[in-house]
């Protein structure tokens, strides 16, 4: 069973209009595929003066993949499109890097150019889950209701990096309350401060009112709670719904403001 998937980059000369899909290599575990300049006849070419003639390797490893940097000078990073940002390194020289991302991109630096190999890795191998097992129940990571004011909040902050702008500035109080305002008329500068300051209670980043230490001001709320939502899968693309006006909790909605 094939669980790698490799797409070369387009040629900048040929674009994609009226020419053939680019071809695609298919490894299975254990499987290994050369790209460089002259990657032979099972490798794949990147016909550009700077990529190195060996330039790496990418080996199928079940569900993941690794990838080898065979350059003497330059770094390959791997970014992953669906992570708002988030990428590896892999340093010059280093062999058989671990690389997690179902959707990567592999961009190799080219004398001023980038190209980028997409690999993709749809395997899913997952636990079947026990019955019958004795004991409490573990008690969740987070706990947030999708149906509550404070998690349209949390996905209008979420939103500009879950589109796709993983370096996006985060929007401002007004801005949410314009974003959240078909759906939550009577939402206001003070009612969304407010649900921004439960959320750092509610997920930890801060003490609750009921703790005898306050606790320091804390600088950049905004930051933290997007960067800890978008880290553990908190809000995801499809929960932007919550901020069409249908989706979006009735207004009476008395768990918060």
């Amino acid at each position: 069973m094939y669980s790698i998937i490799v797409v070369p980059p387009v040629d900048p000369e040929e674009g994609c209009a009226g020419h053939e899909p680019r071809p695609r290599f298919r490894l299975a575990p254990g499987e290994r595929l050369a790209f460089g300049r002259s990657a032979g006849e099972n490798g794949l070419e990147l016909p550009h003066e700077g990529v190195s003639r060996r330039a790496g390797e990418i080996t199928a490893q079940g569900t993941f993949w690794t990838l080898s940097n065979f350059s003497r000078e330059q770094t390959y990073v791997v970014e992953n499109p669906e992570g708002a940002g988030e990428h590896i390194k892999v340093a010059p020289g280093r062999l058989d890097a671990p690389v997690p991302f179902e959707f990567g991109r592999l961009v190799l630096p080219a004398a001023g150019d980038l190209l980028p190999v997409e690999v993709w890795a749809p395997r899913h191998d997952y636990l079947c889950p026990s019955s019958g097992l004795d004991g409490a129940t573990t008690a969740p990571a987070f706990s947030l209701d999708r149906s509550k004011r404070y998690f349209a909040v949390l996905a209008a902050l979420c939103e500009p990096r879950l589109r796709g702008e993983p370096h996006a500035p985060l929007p401002t109080v007004e801005q949410v309350v314009t974003r959240l305002r078909p759906g939550w008329p009577a939402s206001s500068r003070t009612s969304v401060q407010w649900n921004i300051d439960y959320l750092a209670v509610k997920l930890r980043i801060k003490p609750g009112p009921d703790t005898a230490e306050p606790g320091p001001r804390l600088n950049g709320k905004k930051e933290t709670l997007v960067s800890l939502a978008l880290r553990f899968d908190l809000v995801r693309e499809d929960d932007l719904a919550v901020l069409a006006g249908p989706g979006t909790p009735p207004a009476g909605r008395a768990a918060v403001r």
